[in-house]
């Protein structure tokens, strides 16, 4: 009786090799002198509204968002004022961005706990935040970082193909991606780490074609499939 051959399994692509500690300082002083005072491209006026824009744009882009919220925040700019709104007027203003009735439910219930639990007002504690309907880990570390100077590090799609294509911090999740960043990323760049990132992967490292004929760090990056200049 012949036996079937097994099957090959595929290869898994191997990471890039990590940088140095002195490469990973050289480039995050390129990023940082590229983009001198980085800031989420997110509008908002206070903590809470930088919350709830964080929240919304799970699976959004930040324009989308930006769109969505401008008659929502001038309506809503605290928490008793977004419950005052009420579920259905809240998924009305964001019907355009995705996954909008679940976000509607979500911005209502956490604004209810932040009244009832806070009086109103954004805690600057993780495991408090990571309490409210819809907020994670990622959209805990924005506004630790963005609201309270907390120099903590999201690591959304952007920066977690940053740092394993350049070998910054190579991770096979985002959580391992973070805590590479936090042991690598020099203390004087912890603080705008997270935007310096998410803008180059933004603009420049992107996803399917990066720029690599204008990256800044382009030396030290090791990526070996780096896209010729047009």
């Amino acid at each position: 009786m012949k036996t079937k051959p097994a099957k090959a399994r595929p290869r898994r692509k191997p990471q890039p090799r990590g940088l140095t500690r002195e490469q990973a300082h050289d480039l995050m002083a390129r990023l940082a002198q590229d983009r001198p005072e980085p800031r989420t491209e997110l509008d908002y006026t206070n903590p809470y509204t930088l919350l709830v824009a964080v929240a919304l744009s799970a699976q959004a882009t930040d324009v989308g968002v930006n769109k969505a919220t401008r008659r929502l925040f001038q309506e809503a700019g605290t928490p008793e004022k977004m419950v005052a709104l009420g579920e259905e007027h809240v998924r009305e203003r964001i019907k355009t961005i995705g996954l909008f009735r679940n976000k509607a439910k979500n911005v209502i219930a956490l604004s209810r706990l932040l009244i009832e639990r806070h009086g109103g007002e954004v805690p600057g504690d993780r495991a408090a935040l990571e309490a409210l309907p819809g907020v994670g880990r990622k959209t805990a570390n924005v506004v630790l970082n963005e609201a309270f100077g907390e120099p903590t590090i999201a690591v959304d799609t952007h920066i977690f193909r940053v740092a394993n294509r350049t070998g910054l911090a190579p991770g096979k999740d985002p959580l391992e991606v973070e805590q590479r960043l936090e042991r690598v990323v020099p203390d004087a760049y912890r603080k705008g780490a997270h935007h310096w990132l998410i803008l180059h992967g933004r603009y420049l490292c992107k996803a399917r074609k990066p720029e690599c004929w204008r990256c800044p760090v382009a030396d030290l990056c090791r990526f070996k499939e780096k896209t010729p200049a047009p």
